[in-house]
Order: structure tokens, then C-alpha cells, then sequence
């Protein structure tokens, strides 16, 4: 994978000034040229409008009718010109000029000016009109006509702000029109200036800016952040086996100096929790090497080689247990009683873990060392529980199932101490739950007497007995798997051998479970009654 490379702090806050200082410079040269111009087009509005104004009120306009049909010039006529001419001298319009307007053209009265000076019009000279002038002009040319302001750039021109106020007879009616043109091109030039100002100003400011960085903004900022950072990289690649000599100094006198003393207070903790957890750690693999070494002894506790008694034809076991935890409380076994009674026990003690392992080895030996030939199994349970209550400590019980099958006649001794119910299944046939009354508990309370039953088994009949973690394993859902499930997956594959038969039971637990965790442990049983033994 391509490493990406990193830009360091201190190019990005340059980077950053730059980019303030470009963006205040694009802020601030429209606003502050806008608002110039603004002001500035009012003002030479205003002056246009007055020069315009005052020349209107001078002029007399009953005699410009006589100039515009004769076109003679008399001592009035120059009186105006120089009034005129004085004016623009003094105010300094770009044009100042007295017309007519007509459809097409302007027909001049006066043009102040020297005459021979270029541009300057004589005496009854038509000009066409140039811009928007045509309409502002006629509108302007009524009686109470509204300021009429004409504002153009062109090259011929220039840039322009044009005032025309109607000169009126003594009838009131408009005879001319008082026009000023005043050049506004040192606008352009002066907010040219202004934008070379504010760009100068600005890169002013960024100069003492990167200044003020360097002298500043490294000192208390970049480098400590800088300590900072090499020490936190150094702490993960160099020190972390050296935890107790890491010591971080930083004074700033702010956050940053608050951040080194949590980085050293964290280091600190840090510190003396990988100590503890190295001491956790060892600690819990040499009891998880215990653990291991106590699941190989239950295991081997447990009947673990198949087929348990080749040389015998009668009958055909398996059994298997898979523990929720590193050892189990479930535990199963099966013996010869003497040469024609075989013996299988199912039990399930409560809770998990070593506890309920050790409790387990207990219930094992007894019922096994209490199970003789001609015994009653209710007596036999009487027996073990008794001795069980005197050497639980922790409280714990065992629900237990055990049966006795007499392979000559095929009779099936069973006590029950609060276990499950087994599943018979026929010559083949379905399996079916055998409704036994359950006993109480092993361990549970001493004097207890349980009961034993029988029945006779068929060749071709089979036993299949559990504890409760196959019918109580939940999905992720939280559903049970169910004694229906059970029942299903038994008939379904009840003509298979014993072994097989827990198989598919196993993978069909594990089907429904899917990616659940165990929550108890899963014991199984099968026992297949094959052909009755001869009497002799």
C-alpha cells in the first residue's frame, strides 16, 4: 500500500495565511471600489446636474427661438457664450453646450469653448445623439421634467456623466436643452490605484503576518506541539518497554502544558497497567495450561474409544460431549455390570467450569462403583445421593439417568433422578419420548428414595438419551432448539448406526445454533439392542 505523504503543520499555517490574505484581498477590493465608484459617480452627478441647473436659470429662453429659425448672433447671444465659457472654466466640465433636440438629431445653440477648439460646435451644427442619449434628452426636455443623468463609456468619448435640464420661455414651455458632460475617467485611474493600495496593504499585513508566525506562533504553538509529537512516536516505537523513564516537559502555560502533564500522567498509568497485565497474562495462561490438561483427563475419564467392546455382538454404542467452557459438568458412561448386563448413565451436574467438573468425577465413581449385579438402581441412587449431599460443599446437584439392559432377555432397568426423558425408537421405527416419571435430584437433599422402572427391548430397538444442552441451544434469536427438532432429526435418520445418529444430531444443533456461542454443554448417548445373548 502506497504511504501517503503527510504535510507538517507549519507549511499549512503559512498556507493558511496566504489564503486569508488572498481572500481578504478579493473581499475587500470589490467592496472598497464599489463603494468609491458609487460615491464618486454621485458626486460628479450632482456637479453635472448643478452646472446644468445654474446655466438654465441664466439663459433667457423667449430669445432662443429667434437663434434656432435665423441662426444670427447678436450682444446677448455672446453674453451667454462667455457666461458660459466662464463656467467651464471654472468648474472644468468636459462639454458644455446649449441644444435642441429634434427626432434624429441635436441642433446646437451654444457650445462653450474657444472658437477653432476641436470638438466645439458652432451655431445651428446637428450632432447625432450617442448612446441612451436620444431618450433621456426628450424625456428631459418637458416642463417638471425629473433629473435626467446619463451615465456612458465608449472610446470616443470616454467615461461620462451627462446632466440635461430644460431651459423654458416666458410661456413655460421648453425651448432648450442646458447639457454638461463631465469626464469621469479619473475614477478608473484612482480605483486603480486603490486596488494597488489595498493589494499592497494586504501583502503588508501578510508579511507581518509570517513575521509574527515565525517569532510567535512556533514558539508557543509548533514546537511544543512538535515535543509533543515526537514524544508520543518515540513512546510507541522506542520506549514502550521503557515506560517508567518517560518524562515529557512543556511550559507553555496553557493547554498545551496541561496536555504533556496528561500525557505523563497517562504514560504513568499506562505504565503499571502493562505490568499488571503482564502479570494477568501469565497468570491466566498457566491456568488455561491447567485447564487444558484437566479437559484431557475428564475426557479421558469419559468411554472415548469406538466401537467400546468389539468382540460383543449384542448390542452397538456411542456416546460423545462436547463442554460449553474448558471442562464440563455434563458427563456420560457406560460398563458391563458382568458378562450379560451392560450399563449406560447420562447426568448433568449444575453449573460449569472446574467446580462442576470436579463434582462430576464424584457422581461418576459412585454410581459406578454402586452399580452391582442384581442391585435395585433406585437403591443405588439412594445410595450415591446420600453420599453426595455429604461432600457438597458448593451446592451443586446432578440430574442423572441410568438404565441396565439385560442382554438375554432384553429387559431395560431405569432410575431417573430429575433428567430428561429418553427417545426409544422400534425395530427402526420413529423415535418416541419414553414418559418417565422424574425423581428428584442427586445431591439435593439425603434420604431420598427414587424408584426404578423397566421395559423390554427388541433386537433392532434403540436408546438415545442427553442432557438438557441440545434441547435448551439457543439461535441468535434466542430460540430453543426444542424437542420437536429432536424428535425430527431422530426419526429421520433412526435406521442409521448410533454413531451416526448423534452425528446428525450434532450437525443439526449446529445448523439451528449457526454463529450463537454454546451456552451449555452437549452430552449424547446412543444405544442399539442388536440380538439377544445366548442364555448359556
Amino acid at each position: 500500500m502506497k504511504k501517503t505523504r503527510k504535510i507538517t503543520l507549519q507549511p499549512k499555517l503559512i498556507l493558511g495565511l496566504v489564503t486569508m490574505a488572498a481572500a481578504l484581498a478579493l473581499a475587500l477590493i470589490p467592496s472598497i471600489t464599489g463603494l468609491y465608484r458609487m460615491r464618486m459617480e454621485e458626486y460628479y452627478k450632482n456637479l453635472a446636474f448643478g452646472l446644468a441647473s445654474a446655466a438654465s436659470e441664466y439663459i433667457d429662453g423667449d430669445s432662443i427661438s429667434k437663434y434656432y429659425e435665423t441662426g444670427e448672433k447678436d450682444d446677448y447671444y455672446f453674453d451667454v457664450a462667455d457666461y458660459l465659457l466662464s463656467l467651464k472654466k471654472n468648474i472644468e466640465p468636459k462639454y458644455f453646450y446649449v441644444v435642441v433636440p429634434e427626432d434624429d438629431v441635436m441642433v446646437y445653440i451654444w457650445d462653450a469653448g474657444v472658437p477653432g477648439e476641436g470638438g466645439v460646435c458652432e451655431l445651428g451644427d446637428e450632432d447625432a445623439y450617442y448612446g441612451d442619449g436620444d431618450r433621456l434628452m426628450h424625456e428631459a426636455f418637458a416642463v417638471n421634467a425629473p433629473q435626467t443623468i446619463l451615465v456612458t463609456e465608449n472610446e470616443e468619448y470616454g467615461y461620462l456623466a451627462s446632466a440635461y435640464v430644460a431651459i423654458l420661455d416666458s410661456a413655460g414651455q421648453p425651448a432648450a436643452l442646458a447639457s454638461v458632460d463631465i469626464s469621469m475617467d479619473m475614477i478608473n485611474a484612482q480605483i486603480r490605484q486603490i486596488m494597488l493600495l489595498t493589494i499592497c496593504i494586504t501583502l503588508g499585513v501578510l508579511i507581518v503576518s509570517v513575521f509574527a508566525y515565525y517569532y510567535y506562533v512556533r514558539r508557543i504553538l509548533i514546537r511544543p506541539i512538535k515535543t509533543l509529537h515526537e514524544a508520543a512516536t518515540g513512546l510507541v516505537e522506542d520506549n514502550i518497554e521503557h515506560l517508567d523513564e518517560f518524562k515529557l516537559d512543556v511550559k507553555t502555560g496553557d493547554e498545551l502544558e496541561d496536555l504533556s502533564g496528561s500525557l505523563n500522567y497517562m504514560v504513568g498509568e499506562l505504565d503499571e497497567y502493562i505490568k499488571n497485565l503482564s502479570r494477568v497474562t501469565a497468570e491466566k495462561e498457566r491456568i488455561g495450561a491447567e485447564l487444558d490438561v484437566a479437559r484431557h483427563i475428564q475426557a479421558s475419564m469419559l468411554p472415548c474409544i469406538f466401537p467400546a467392546f468389539p468382540e460383543r455382538h449384542e448390542f452397538d454404542i456411542y456416546a460423545s460431549m462436547n463442554p460449553a467452557k474448558e471442562v464440563g459438568g455434563d458427563f456420560y458412561d457406560f460398563f458391563m455390570v458382568d458378562r450379560n448386563h451392560l450399563a449406560i448413565v447420562m447426568a448433568d451436574v449444575s453449573g460449569k467450569g472446574v467446580p462442576a467438573a470436579l463434582f462430576m468425577v464424584i457422581g461418576k465413581t459412585l454410581i459406578k462403583d454402586h452399580t452391582e449385579p442384581g442391585e435395585d438402581l433406585g437403591s443405588v441412587f439412594s445410595e450415591v445421593n446420600n453420599m453426595l449431599c455429604t461432600s457438597n460443599s458448593e451446592g451443586l446437584f446432578i440430574t442423572a439417568f441410568e438404565g441396565v439392559l439385560d442382554l438375554v432377555t432384553g429387559e431395560f432397568r431405569y432410575v431417573n433422578a430429575g433428567h430428561e426423558m429418553p427417545f426409544i425408537s422400534h425395530a427402526g421405527g420413529e423415535f418416541k419420548p419414553y414418559k418417565i416419571k422424574p425423581g428428584f435430584v442427586l445431591a439435593g437433599m439425603e434420604d431420598m428414595r427414587y424408584k426404578s422402572g423397566s421395559m423390554i427391548l427388541e433386537p433392532g430397538d434403540k436408546v438415545f438419551q442427553y442432557t438438557d444442552g441440545v434441547t435448551e441451544a439457543t439461535n441468535a434469536d434466542k430460540e430453543l432448539y426444542g424437542m420437536e427438532r429432536l424428535e425430527k432429526v431422530l426419526t429421520e435418520n433412526s435406521a442409521k448406526s448410533p454413531q451416526k445418529i448423534l452425528e446428525a444430531v450434532k450437525a443439526n444443533v449446529d445448523e439451528f445454533v449457526g454463529e450463537a456461542e454454546q451456552f451449555d454443554d452437549l452430552t449424547m448417548l446412543a444405544l442399539e439392542f442388536k440380538e439377544k445373548m445366548d442364555e448359556e
